[in-house]
């Protein structure tokens, strides 16, 4: 597979690009600070260290949001991330409302994707409820290996106001937030959205982080063919065109929702 690390100087330049980004975008927005979701993973972990380093702890506020799939020692980690940076956070327990919300179409009862994008949305809205609030900013905790291939929820994790890591392939996460400070169990922990239960993101998606990012950056984003990308690291086919096949299905999701084109 691809090195895809930065060298120290570049880590230390991202830093510096990002926490300029968010606090840019929460000065163009008048807001009071940011709002974001804090899952116990790497990514919403690292969202949270930059935006205290851009904006300081009062303007940070954590949200903890468990449901009946959440896993207890993530949401430890979410807490610990909170406390750890002395951020003002929140716990919110997501299931009444989300049984509320099947209870009202109870044919998607047992439909693991359609109730766990329910999940994923209905964290979104309480993201939402306190930013409006507060006047912050909801920040995103995508990064461009999930946005690439569409593992993402539409109008769920989908739903902020901005993505601060959304230039990040998932290894380079991993490798700023080292940067950063973040603990190693926790910048090294097995990614998971916990939509549904014993979930994790690699199972789901057939592929390990470290082919997606290299397939992503020599052919998707990148100049390589499917046979050359094959040749360069060693893996089939099939897998760069399944690749390739997530991201062409998924751009719905990285667009803003079409209209026709204006009659003239």
């Amino acid at each position: 597979m691809l090195d895809l690390r930065f060298s120290e100087a570049e880590l230390e330049q991202r830093r510096e690009h990002i926490t300029d980004f968010v606090r840019g975008q929460v000065e163009a927005a008048g807001a009071s600070g940011v709002v974001l979701g804090l899952s116990g993973g790497i990514d919403s972990t690292l969202v949270a260290y930059l935006a205290v380093d851009a904006l300081g702890t009062e303007n940070v506020h954590g949200l903890v949001l468990p449901g009946e799939v959440s896993r207890e020692a993530n949401m430890s980690d979410a807490e610990r991330v909170a406390r750890d940076l002395e951020i003002g956070y929140d716990v919110i327990e997501i299931d009444p409302i989300v049984d509320a919300v099947v209870a009202a179409y109870p044919d998607a009862e047992g439909d693991h994707e359609a109730v766990g994008n329910a999940r994923a949305r209905v964290r979104a809205v309480l993201n939402y409820l306190v930013a409006n609030h507060e006047s912050r900013l909801v920040l995103g905790t995508g990064n461009r290996s999930e946005a690439a291939v569409g593992y993402f929820t539409k109008y769920g994790d989908g739903a902020v106001d901005c993505h601060p890591i959304g230039n990040l392939y998932k290894g380079q996460v991993r490798q700023l937030a080292r940067h950063v400070g973040v603990p190693e169990e926790l910048a090294a922990k097995t990614a998971t959205a916990e939509l549904w239960a014993d979930q994790t993101d690699e199972d789901e998606l057939g592929i390990s982080y470290e082919t997606l990012d290299s397939i992503l950056v020599t052919h998707v984003d990148g100049p390589l063919s499917v046979a050359a990308t094959c040749r360069l690291l060693d893996v089939d086919e099939e897998t760069v065109e399944r690749v390739r096949r997530m991201y062409e299905r998924s751009e719905h999701k990285r667009r803003v929702p079409p209209a026709p084109d204006p009659l003239h």
